[in-house]
């Protein structure tokens, strides 16, 4: 699957309609966005399965701003809708792969089971 441009409109389809989604914010100007940008397209051949969106900051400075992105290139990762990953830099390829392998071995009732526990403790301490 080639790279998708993500923009404030196809995003939440984006989110729902894959199980994993690994998002680029980037810019045309950052040179280590450009850098970056032949090993995340490989990554996107490689791992057909996965949504790699590339969400131009210059253009989607709502969408940025949404994520308070403050350095590019940052990557954003989703699974079954949740957000598990946000990392600032250019991601060498073996590290790229690494975090692939990662979020495919999460067990993802685990994750939920936390969330809500996140939750319960967090409302707890406001009553």
């Amino acid at each position: 699957m080639a790279t998708i441009e993500v923009t404030k409109d196809n995003f939440q389809n984006l989110i729902t309609d894959n199980e994993i989604v690994i998002l680029d914010f980037w810019a045309a100007w950052c040179g280590p966005c450009r850098a970056f940008a032949p090993v995340f397209e490989k990554s996107s051949e490689t791992h057909t399965d996965i949504a790699h969106g590339k969400v131009d900051t210059e253009k989607q400075q709502e969408l940025a701003g949404a994520f308070g992105i403050r350095s590019i290139p940052s990557i954003v990762v989703y699974r079954d809708g949740l957000p598990l990953h946000m990392q600032a830099g250019a991601l060498p390829a073996p590290a790229l792969e690494d975090l692939i392998k990662q979020v495919r071995a999460l067990d993802m009732d685990a994750v939920r089971e936390e969330i809500k526990r996140r939750e319960a403790e967090a409302n707890n301490g406001q009553g």
